[in-house]
């Protein structure tokens, strides 16, 4: 059967793919031989490579219906297929939900569930029309199984994001197998934006039960198993990747253990 982590001549969509988490995919993808596209708004500095391949870029707001079509349709017609697609643009800055404006609100929903939603839908499209079908993961987050203060819309559009995700897998079965990876927190290179200084992000790692962070390459890991044979009998399943989870605070404030 050979290498069931080979990817040579698969063709590998990973949104927001030019830094962070997107970075870290798209790495692991490139070093196992797939042809890899990213997309985002702006090109990064540096584009993802391994042994001399870059990865490809093409511009596109994953916000705007238009620009998703015509993302598609350039893989497409540039490289005859689309073998897996890995929704992983998304965020959301802290926001009061008491005070947050309502576009506000809608803004953060676009971003993290309509847009991966839309772009399912169109690569679902082509990959029906393949042999072999294709594979779409969607990266979500903690936010969307525990509460999510400071970032509720986010947390709830990817608590959406999990239910399309199993929704879309009966759907469109047996072509395409569509599954999430539940991210924990991970250590990029704007974590210090999030948990403070060097040693505010050391105090969240020792919360961790496996003492560190998620990297990048460990959500990557994830996708490469979902989207090669070894998951072929995976489909609307969620991958939690977060080290164990948290600790659960009435231990702490117990004080017994």
């Amino acid at each position: 059967m050979g290498d069931p982590m080979d990817f040579s001549g698969k063709v590998v969509l990973v949104t927001g793919g030019g830094k962070g988490v997107g970075r870290g995919i798209s790495q692991r993808f490139l070093e196992r031989g797939a042809q890899v596209v990213i997309c985002g708004r702006n090109a990064p500095e540096e584009l993802p490579a391994h042994n001399g391949r870059e990865a490809a870029f093409l511009p596109c707001d994953v916000r705007d219906l238009d620009q998703l079509q015509g993302l598609v349709d350039a893989i497409a017609e540039r490289f005859g297929r689309l073998d897996v697609l890995v929704n992983n643009a998304g965020g959301a800055p802290h926001a009061d939900a008491a005070t947050v404006s309502p576009r506000f609100s809608e803004s953060i929903i676009r971003l993290n569930l309509l847009a991966p939603l839309n772009l399912c839908q169109l690569a679902n499209r082509v990959m029906q029309e393949q042999v072999e079908g294709g594979v779409i993961i969607n990266i979500c987050s903690v936010s969307a199984i525990r509460p999510s203060p400071g970032t509720a819309a986010y947390g709830a559009a990817k608590a959406g994001l999990l239910n399309l995700t199993r929704s879309l897998a009966v759907e469109w079965a047996p072509k395409v197998r569509v599954n999430a990876v539940t991210a924990g927190l991970i250590l990029t290179e704007q974590a210090e934006m999030h948990y403070g200084d060097a040693e505010g992000v050391a105090r969240v790692a020792a919360s961790i039960p496996l003492q560190r962070m998620a990297s990048p390459g460990d959500i990557g890991d994830a996708c490469l198993y979902l989207a090669s044979p070894m998951a072929g009998y995976v489909s609307g399943v969620d991958i939690c990747v977060h080290g164990g989870g948290e600790n659960p605070a009435f231990l702490e404030a117990a004080g017994v253990n």
